[in-house]
């Protein structure tokens, strides 16, 4: 546990004693006996609200005396935090949320500076969480989640084990039943899933901005139409359907759907629309060319970031590490569902019997850190959704698939 400062000792004591102890011991200094006003504004996702303010209560009754505490939160998606604060650094939040791809352009732009106790954030978290939040072996982040995936949820009422380990069988029993299996086809980041195990590749170039892309690649024992050829079959089954997460949850409450592809974020909802009979299970294997592929998942971890141009840097990076506590990781899971980057939190009985948790573990082994650049998005999604309504312009699959990969790696 952090260490207060008396408010009797002098200011020049105080100083001293920051200087022997080090600032992961000790709270911020302040002079003489008025208490300094420290002003923090906090961005996290919409869904975190309720969770942030019981954080930020604690971390204000932990702190009591030390300071007067204004701390501001603000909704702000974690996907695209990266655009938003750089737009305009110094009016931007304190301490703020944000997915692990996007740590080297924050650090790259001078959003962040390394953590000053990074070997101490690095002992207590995953050693994958570690490395999403680093830049060349360099603590940038503190890590928070260890679970940005995605993976298979079921209701066992319709569904076997051996009957989710297959892609087309699931179909055959939703079709029979009258009933729908849903993955997002609008997202290039669940479309990876058909690319990702087949030998076709995409990724960063060595500038960290631009992609390469074989996506397209009319050699090896499986092709880029081979692929769409197999998404396109998937697509005609009267069991497929694509929606976004909200529209598949919504799917899951009215009883339309019987399976989708999500992550830990919808695992309370399904468990109480399902109750016992919610499974969660590694993506399933699709057929291409005559072979059974195992779908492969972007992996990715949600950190919390300190803006380098906060105006108070020492309270700021207080509060990032009382966010990232293990107590508050433990709590995250208990309110969200989400699972800890906390070695201990994660470890724990409660985080190890969450069947969502146990999937995405099982999914992980079949999964890469999601390191692409920014023209990955738009051309993986057009192609795609003419994926999804089965091809209705009747393009070649071939020129579908070059114009998909020539947007991917634009310069």
């Amino acid at each position: 546990m952090k260490k207060q400062l008396s408010l009797l000792i002098a200011a020049a004591c105080a100083l001293c004693l920051l200087s022997a102890c080090g600032r992961q011991d000790q709270a911020p200094a302040h002079s003489g006996s008025t208490v300094e006003t420290v002003s923090l504004t906090v961005w996290g996702a919409e869904e975190d609200e309720e969770l942030l303010q019981k954080i930020f209560d604690s971390f204000q009754t932990h702190y009591a005396g030390q300071a007067d505490f204004r701390i501001t939160y603000h909704s702000q998606s974690e996907s695209n935090c990266k655009d938003v604060l750089l737009g305009d650094l110094e009016q931007g939040a304190d301490v703020f949320a944000f997915a692990d791809d996007q740590v080297a352009a924050l650090a790259a732009a001078g959003g962040l500076d390394p953590i000053a106790d990074g070997s101490a954030v690095q002992s207590v978290s995953l050693p994958a969480a570690v490395e999403a939040a680093s830049v060349d072996n360099t603590l940038y982040a503190y890590p928070l989640t260890a679970d940005n995936g995605y993976f298979l949820y079921y209701n066992k009422a319709y569904f076997t084990q051996e009957d989710v380990q297959s892609l087309e069988r699931m179909l055959e029993v939703a079709a029979q039943a009258g009933r729908l299996v849903s993955m997002d086809w609008s997202s290039a980041w669940y479309v990876y899933s058909f690319f990702g195990n087949t030998g076709l590749e995409v990724g960063l170039n060595e500038d960290g901005l631009t992609n390469f892309c074989t996506w397209n690649s009319t050699d090896g024992p499986i092709r880029g139409v081979d692929v769409a050829q197999a998404m396109l079959d998937i697509a005609a089954s009267p069991a497929f359907t694509s929606l976004t997460d909200a529209e598949f949850l919504a799917g899951a409450q009215d009883g339309r759907i019987i399976a989708g592809v999500s992550g830990v974020w919808n695992a309370i909802a399904l468990q109480e629309t399902w109750g016992n009979d919610m499974g969660a299970a590694k993506l399933p294997t699709y057929t291409c060319a005559g072979h059974q592929v195992q779908m492969a998942s972007f992996s990715g971890c949600k950190l919390i970031g300190v803006n380098a141009y906060s105006q108070n840097p020492e309270w700021a990076a207080r509060l990032a590490e009382w966010i990232v506590s293990e107590e508050n990781q433990r709590l995250r899971f208990e309110m969200r569902g989400q699972g800890p980057a906390n070695l201990n939190a994660a470890n724990s009985p409660q985080v190890q019997s969450s069947p969502a948790i146990a999937a995405l573990l099982e999914q992980s082994n079949y999964s890469q850190l999601q390191r692409v650049g920014g023209k990955f998005w738009d051309p993986v999604a057009e192609f795609s959704d003419s994926m999804a309504r089965g091809n209705p312009s009747g393009a070649s699959l071939q020129a579908q698939l070059d114009r998909m990969a020539e947007g991917v790696s634009a310069r």
